[in-house]
């Protein structure tokens, strides 16, 4: 397999999510590797900033997009723009996800949840995912194909640890894993595995990549206690996601689609 399998050059990669924690990486991870990027994230003003600062490090064309990934017209309005902007649409990083505007109500033990912070958490993580996909899919499908990437989590695949929280904090507040953010994740990889049959004919292969605990905020209690459940015994740093993105974009992955590729340090081996 040649060296230039695993790049994108000439590639248009529009990045949902793109201002997050991992959002950022994963776009200049893809520019590194030759794409353009449609950077879109809620905040047109601040996506257009990064994307100035990714074509100036990278020297890919690059456009900020503002989109609510929940709203039908918005997330049409965002591939149209990509389009236009950029000539075309050939990957897809579905990547947005939420805590709402409400953490410390996002965070609220099982009990008590709030169904309007389930619903929040869904428009998003769940509702967005389809939207999106929806309105990429249409496009590829209609242009030759291409690669659509969903960002799952490890809380998809296993139950979270409970024992890891005791002491745990983010941003200065209890920490836990939801059953909102669990079950929605759990949704991508269905989700992902539909599309990937639905769209096999037209040359779309739709895959998911699964992060393990990534560092962002959480407290040093956290980091530890996490930390011992993996065999590599850390958590994630953003860049060591990149190059499975870069995989299930490329052609390196050509005859990959319909699966999960975990990248959690061993977490889910044990």
């Amino acid at each position: 397999m040649p060296a230039d399998t695993f790049r994108v050059d000439g590639k248009i990669a529009l990045v949902t999510g793109a201002l997050g924690v991992l959002g950022k990486t994963f776009c200049r991870g893809l520019a590194a590797h030759g794409a353009s990027i449609a950077v879109v994230d809620l905040d047109k003003q601040e996506c257009a900033a990064f994307a100035k600062e990714i074509e100036s490090e990278s020297g890919r064309r690059c456009v900020g997009i503002g989109c609510d990934v929940g709203d039908p017209s918005s997330v049409r309005a965002a591939v149209k723009e990509c389009v236009s902007a950029l000539g075309g649409l050939h990957i897809l990083h579905n990547n947005a996800a939420t805590k709402t505007a409400d953490v410390r109500a996002f965070f609220t033990p099982f009990e008590d949840y709030n169904i309007e912070t389930w619903r929040d958490v869904m428009r998003v993580n769940v509702d967005g995912m389809f939207l999106m996909a929806q309105a990429a899919g249409k496009h590829m499908a209609a242009n030759g194909g291409g690669s659509i990437v969903q960002t799952a989590s490890i809380y998809g695949v296993v139950a979270p640890d409970q024992r890891i929280y005791e002491g745990s904090q983010y941003l200065g507040g209890a920490i836990n894993t939801p059953a909102v953010y669990s079950a929605s994740k759990a949704a991508v990889l269905g989700l992902t595995r539909h599309l990937a049959t639905y769209w096999a004919s037209a040359g779309i292969r739709v895959n998911s990549l699964t992060p393990g605990g990534v560092a962002s905020g959480q407290n040093d209690e956290f980091s530890r206690r996490y930390s011992a459940r993996v065999p590599l015994g850390r958590m994630a740093a953003p860049d060591d996601l990149v190059g499975a993105l870069i995989f299930l974009a490329s052609d390196a992955s050509s005859y990959v689609t319909g699966q999960n590729v975990i990248i959690d340090g061993g977490l889910t081996a044990w």
